[in-house]
This record gives structure tokens, C-alpha cells and sequence, in this order.
């Protein structure tokens, strides 16, 4: 009995170091840093980034950031997937708590950066109170602020590429309807969205330029749901406007590009397939020769 009181106060010291990890804070007029203690210079990077991220968002919508946001770091991976709840996400925004929470330990994974990070989940911020509880979909959330952060997501991509390419090759992209209120839950599919999302945002500032964007916005910061406030903007439904995307994809994307992204796959497939063919060759003239040589010693014989 003893003894196992022992081992379970020796597992309890050596468990507490593992969740016991000492925070701190910073902060100015502008912004408050949590931190895990060790990270006490990035914590102090991002007090020195962040004016100048703010006034990059400042100056794209022409409005002001009137709210002081709180930023958190974590350290360890695992204790930022248990608030992320996804191993893929590197940061994430609470909108209504003003609070960005971010794992550094991604932070020099390409093609992140503290900087790039911040304006993505800062720019998920200002949308919400730019808009309000107006009903902003998840699809222009997502894809502005992914604009606004030069086309870098939250997301790590890992080998899933070319996502976008395959869905609209083979007709089956996500529906912009579908990606108003959540993204889905299948790491493909999410990947997806976040794709299509990035992809619907830029086609609208190609059409209409940035006029476009921030039209949007403010009908539906005065009231429109979504699909009046798009048709309102940029004159077409939010069918049209999905029919539109696609067309201009489909524009650019054909089979001979999409193959094209993979020439060095493909090259490296058929030096493969070259090798294969001239090693069965040797092998067939080596068998013939052998049964050349067997003829010979039995005419001989």
C-alpha cells in the first residue's frame, strides 16, 4: 500500500512540470500579449509588429481598429491543438473575445510568419466588428482575411495540393452556400474551402477591385443578409456570381495545366518507366541469348 502511494506522488512530480508552465504578459495601448514564459521575445516582436500590422488593415478597408486585442502564445504544440481542436490550424481567432491565440512552435514552418499570422487572425477581428452579428459568411471572412494576409491561411497544407484544380476539373467543388456558416470537417474538404474561399474573394477584387469587397461589407454591416448584400454590391445573385468563379476557372485550368503542376513528378514516372523497359529488354536478350547458346551445345552434341 505504501508503496503504490509512493509511486502515485512520484508520478504526480513528474507529471506537473509537463502542465505547470509559467506565464506571463505584456502589453501597451494598443495590445495585450499572454505568453508562455519562455517566449518572452516573441511576445515582445509582436508589441514592435503590431502598429504596423494594424495600420496595413486600417488602410485596406479605411477604417479604424477601434478595440485592443489580446494575443496569446503557446508554446507547445499539443497544448495549442487541445484549444484549436485541429492539428492542421497554426492560429485561430475568438471574435468575441477579441483574443488571437497562436503556436509559435509553426511560427518558422513556410510559409508562416509572426507577422503574416497576425494580420490573417487580426483581420478575422475586424471583420466581426466591422459587420457586426450581421451574418458575414465564412467563405468572405475566410477567403478577405486570407487576402489581406498575402494569400496565407491559418491552415498547414501539408502534400494536399491543387485542391482547387481537381474539384472544378471534376465538378465537384463545394458550394459557395455550403461555406456561409462552417467549413467542413474532413481534413480534404477543409482544405478545400479554404482554397475555394481565397479563390471566390480574388475573382470578386478582379471583377469589381477592392470597391467590391468593402460594398459587401457594409450592406451587410447595415442590415442585408448575404445574398442581398452580394446582388446589391456586384449586381448578380450568389448563384451567378459561384457560376461566374467557375467559368473563369475553368478558363485557366484544363487537364494539360493541371498535369503541368506535376512535371517533375511525371518526368521522374517515366525515367522510371525507361528504366523499366531497358531492364526487360536485358533481361528478354539474355533469355534469348541462353536459349541461343542451349541450341548450339545440342547441335553440337
Amino acid at each position: 500500500m505504501k508503496a503504490c502511494i509512493l509511486i502515485i506522488i512520484i508520478m504526480i512530480f513528474m507529471v506537473q512540470p509537463l502542465y505547470a508552465i509559467k506565464s506571463a504578459s505584456v502589453h501597451n495601448e494598443q495590445v495585450i500579449v499572454h505568453y508562455d514564459e519562455s517566449l518572452h521575445k516573441v511576445a515582445e516582436e509582436i508589441l514592435r509588429i503590431y502598429p504596423d500590422v494594424k495600420q496595413d488593415i486600417e488602410n485596406t478597408f479605411q477604417a479604424e481598429i477601434d478595440f485592443r486585442p489580446t494575443v496569446k502564445l503557446i508554446k507547445n504544440r499539443a497544448a495549442f491543438k487541445g484549444i484549436s481542436g485541429r492539428d492542421e490550424i497554426v492560429a485561430v481567432a475568438f471574435s468575441k473575445r477579441d483574443l488571437i491565440v497562436i503556436d509559435d512552435s509553426r511560427m518558422k514552418t513556410r510559409p508562416f510568419s509572426l507577422e503574416v499570422t497576425l494580420k490573417h487572425e487580426l483581420c478575422h477581428l475586424f471583420l466581426h466588428h466591422y459587420v457586426g452579428n450581421k451574418g458575414l459568411p465564412k467563405w468572405l471572412n475566410e477567403g478577405t482575411s486570407q487576402w489581406v494576409s498575402d494569400g496565407i491561411a491559418e491552415i498547414m497544407v501539408g502534400e494536399n495540393r491543387n485542391l482547387l484544380k481537381q474539384a472544378i476539373l471534376s465538378g465537384r467543388q463545394i458550394p459557395i452556400n455550403d461555406l456561409s456558416d462552417r467549413f467542413p470537417e474532413d481534413e480534404r474538404s477543409l482544405l478545400l474551402a479554404y482554397e475555394e474561399s481565397k479563390s471566390i474573394v480574388e475573382y470578386i477584387l478582379k471583377e469589381h477591385d477592392i470597391s467590391g469587397i468593402l460594398q459587401i461589407l457594409n450592406n451587410l454591416k447595415r442590415g442585408d443578409n448575404p445574398d442581398k448584400a452580394i446582388f446589391n454590391a456586384l449586381s448578380v445573385s450568389v448563384d451567378e456570381l459561384e457560376k461566374r468563379w467557375i467559368d473563369s476557372l475553368k478558363k485557366r485550368i484544363t487537364w494539360l495545366t493541371y498535369l503541368g503542376s506535376y512535371h517533375y513528378q511525371i518526368i521522374f514516372l517515366f525515367a522510371a518507366l525507361l528504366l523499366i523497359y531497358g531492364y526487360i529488354r536485358f533481361l528478354i536478350k539474355k533469355w534469348n541469348y541462353r536459349d541461343e547458346e542451349e541450341d548450339i551445345e545440342e547441335e553440337q552434341s
